[in-house]
């Protein structure tokens, strides 16, 4: 169970270290606009991003006609989002304690977060709640199979001080049924295959970074890093 000070814990980390790094970025990447492209059609679909952080994944959904929403628990990322999406509607609320009417979404996502959730059920749960009957989820989370990860080369991103649970695929499939979804089918996820990931440091880790982002696409679903999770409800 998330306590107070958990809650104001992640808060003050969010809004003064995560999101003032996530915000630098203005562009979508080639990836994220091949997922949305798997969305389509969007006109007039109703999203709801849950911890949409500075709302980059939203405003490309945005320019492909969707009604857009977010929640996220950093004031500062929702002041963001209002900001520069003025035509979305974005609350400061956790996943656990979505702030909008049952029934409500065609679509709903939540994009490399739900690894970082205290209570992952509840949120599972209070996304189905807001989402129609025939409404899609796509779920990003990280794989503890990825190959590099088994071998000891990384132990995780910037949010383990605060939470990050990683788990097989195998383990997410049975988290997503228990809480009443069922996987369609599973994307890799290559936003690595950039040159803005390859060289984000010291040039000399280049030629390895580049391997590795070059291995994801050949790699099996079970050795990736993240893993997109194209669900529906089950009943």
């Amino acid at each position: 169970m998330t306590t107070l000070k958990d809650y104001e814990k992640a808060t003050a980390f969010y809004n003064s270290e995560y999101y003032s790094r996530e915000f630098a970025l203005k562009n979508t990447s080639w990836h994220d606009r091949t997922i949305a492209s798997r969305l389509s059609p969007l006109e007039g679909r109703e999203v709801l991003d849950v911890a949409c952080g500075g709302g980059l994944w939203l405003k490309l959904l945005a320019s492909r006609g969707a009604r857009i929403a977010g929640v996220d628990i950093a004031d500062r990322a929702i002041g963001y989002c209002r900001d520069t999406l003025p035509q979305g509607e974005f609350h400061v609320a956790a996943a656990e304690q979505l702030p909008f009417e049952p029934q409500r979404f065609d679509v709903v996502t939540c994009m490399g977060s739900l690894e970082h959730f205290s209570d992952k059920s509840m949120a599972l749960k209070e996304m189905l709640r807001v989402a129609k009957p025939d409404a899609k989820f796509v779920i990003l989370v990280p794989n503890a199979g990825f190959a590099t990860r088994r071998i000891g080369l990384f132990r995780g991103t910037l949010q383990t001080v605060i939470r990050e649970d990683v788990y097989t695929l195998a383990e997410w499939d049975r988290l997503l049924r228990e809480n009443g979804m069922v996987v369609i089918d599973r994307w890799r996820d290559l936003h690595v295959l950039s040159w803005n990931w390859i060289c984000q440091k010291s040039p000399w880790l280049w030629p390895l970074r580049a391997a590795q982002a070059l291995a994801l696409t050949i790699w099996p679903v079970s050795w990736q890093y993240q893993v997109y999770h194209f669900c529906k409800k089950s009943n």
